[in-house]
């Protein structure tokens, strides 16, 4: 049996809203917020702030990595600004137990005509032995008279180097969110359509598809009639059932769980009223990761809960 481990960021006209909050869960619905009115990870590097955090453990170097946006919003400027002259850096740090955690430091990725590096997250290839990093940027390309928000990325096996930057998703529409998980032959993608404000499921054999390839489009029933959500992370109950989380961000309602047997049917449902708990603080996009029981009584022990 496992427990769970969900880094985040928060809501709040407080400077340290954007920063790293952890939360803990023992089936995957139900969510116990850690350390109070502290947040787990601060930034003192590019912009000061940070969202959209990912975790991932690497077994290679057995570490714990967390990427994340560089990106402030309690200092002045807007959403145009963020998104054309923004950050084209990842903030990065490193743990060998969760609790312990390197200095963050900042890794440019970004290419030269980005206006932004967004929503960081990462997946293992298993081809290429590295992990697959990508990121939502906003680029006017050669030719074009507007800007879009697609899909970049790039391999690397430490997080400090990473091969040059490559365009990964474009699609006729703006993608600002994506997730991407591994289950029998696929690759999962869940995206957010940012012009039409909905989460997308595809997939492929291949990450990254070469000639004859692409990810295919699955329909849902749920997610193509579900409009504002962002933020999506999948993962994968002791079940066996798979748990799509997506921020309700057009009607502030918070994460909500949403619960499928079969990832290649794409039948997400909402669970029954009373099913789940996000806990008490409001959670803005961050990631889910498995831990053992033991080293989630740790955390509670360490940080611990927001009662």
């Amino acid at each position: 049996m496992s427990s769970y481990l969900f880094p985040h960021f928060t809501n709040g006209k407080k400077g340290d809203r954007e920063c790293v909050w952890f939360a803990v869960s023992r089936d995957g619905l139900n969510w116990t917020d850690l350390g109070g009115d502290e947040p787990v990870l601060t930034s003192s590097v590019g912009t000061t702030g940070v969202r959209d955090p990912f975790i991932l453990y690497d077994e290679s170097r057995e570490k714990y990595v967390i990427i994340a946006t560089d990106l402030c919003t309690t200092k002045g400027g807007n959403w145009h600004q963020y998104s054309y002259k923004g950050s084209r850096c990842l903030v990065v740090w490193e743990s060998d137990d969760l609790i312990h955690w390197s200095r963050e430091r900042l890794v440019e990725v970004g290419i030269d005509r980005a206006g932004c590096v967004w929503a960081p997250e990462a997946v293992y290839c298993k081809e290429k032995e590295s992990w697959f990093v990508f990121w939502a940027s906003n680029v006017r390309e050669k030719g074009h008279l507007s800007s879009k928000q697609r899909i970049y990325g790039a391999f690397t096996k430490d997080f400090a180097t990473f091969t040059p930057a490559f365009k990964y998703i474009d699609a006729e529409t703006d993608i600002i969110d994506t997730n991407i998980i591994w289950d029998g032959d696929y690759y999962y993608r869940f995206s957010k359509d940012e012009t039409h404000k909905k989460i997308t499921v595809e997939r492929c054999k291949s990450l990254v598809p070469g000639e004859g390839e692409k990810f295919e489009r699955l329909p849902c029933e749920l997610l193509d009639g579900f409009f504002g959500l962002e933020g999506p992370e999948a993962y994968q109950l002791d079940d066996g059932r798979w748990c799509l989380i997506a921020d309700q961000y057009h009607t502030k309602g918070g994460y909500l769980p949403m619960l499928c047997d079969d990832l290649s049917k794409a039948d997400f449902r909402k669970p029954d009223e009373g099913a789940y708990n996000m806990g008490k603080r409001i959670k803005r996009h961050g990631s889910v990761i498995k831990i053992s029981d033991e080293k989630a009584q740790e955390l509670i022990g360490f940080y611990g809960t927001d009662e």
